[in-house]
């Protein structure tokens, strides 16, 4: 078995930042769809319009992975209360990236809400700020947080808790598994990515929906966002742009996984020796 060590806080904030810049660096476009597709907007007709956002987009990530994965780390370690005899479970450690993920809330919704101003106005981060705080105020900049909240809690449980869980069962399932361990790492991210897309797509329709009319001419809430949606388009419109959300969760997991997997292992191999 490859020898791994645990990460300090510092050092998970270091690697979800990492992580969060290279998965959104390689996977803009696919982000940038799934924005268009939920808002009814044209698809970019250049390779700038697939990648407006990207700096704004990777300055939410990159932060919010870094504060997840400290903030689960230390939940962990409260779930434990110093007993390091035992690993934690299963539903623990599921238990502990869910509340990370809500936590996480506090600092994505705002970010999240001007990457998505900014795609519709066309303009700079800064621009998408000001027109926001300038027509409807600062508090504006949290409009969706609760939708944002029970996104966050889903997906962070997926690649913190199941996304592991599910790789080190898949490891056990068949010999070639057991043997190629970036497989069963694709299978288990794909797995957990997949439920996770499934869970949360319709809450990530209604909050991209409330966070492109700012003023509420169209969407009042995540409620009516969510009935309209459906009203208008059905259950497909409630998963619209889902197939390139659930490619970009199953890629976002996989690449973030794979970063703090090689920092363990760099770290158990250079370090904890010395």
């Amino acid at each position: 078995m490859t020898k791994k060590a645990t990460l300090s806080d510092t050092e998970n904030l270091a690697v979800g930042a990492a992580g969060g810049i290279l998965e959104t660096g390689i996977q803009m476009p696919l982000i940038t769809y799934k924005i268009t597709s939920q808002d009814g907007r044209p698809m970019p007709k250049n390779i700038q319009g697939w990648y407006r956002g990207v700096v704004a987009n990777a300055s939410a990530v990159a932060p919010i992975t870094a504060f997840q994965m400290a903030v689960n780390g230390g939940l962990e370690r409260l779930i434990l209360a110093g007993d390091a005899s035992r690993e934690l479970r299963a539903h623990e450690k599921i238990g502990a990236a869910m509340g990370a993920g809500a936590i996480s809330s506090i600092l994505y919704s705002p970010l999240d809400l001007v990457v998505i101003q900014q795609q519709k106005l066309a303009t700079s981060i800064g621009g998408a700020l000001s027109a926001v705080t300038k027509e409807h105020g600062v508090a504006a900049l949290f409009r969706g947080f609760t939708s944002c909240a029970v996104r966050e809690s889903i997906y962070t449980a997926g690649y913190l808790g199941v996304g592991p869980v599910a790789t080190q069962h898949i490891k056990s399932m068949h010999p070639f598994f057991s043997e190629n361990e970036q497989a069963a790492r694709i299978a288990g991210s794909c797995f957990a990515g997949t439920m996770a897309a499934g869970m949360t797509h319709p809450v990530d329709t209604a909050k991209t929906c409330m966070q492109g009319d700012m003023a509420s001419k169209t969407y009042r809430n995540a409620r009516s966002a969510l009935g309209q949606v459906y009203r208008e388009h059905g259950v497909g419109g409630l998963y619209r742009g889902g197939a390139a959300r659930t490619a970009r969760i199953c890629g976002a997991f996989f690449i973030v996984d794979n970063v703090r997997e090689a920092a363990m292992k760099y770290k158990a191999e250079h370090f904890d020796d010395m």
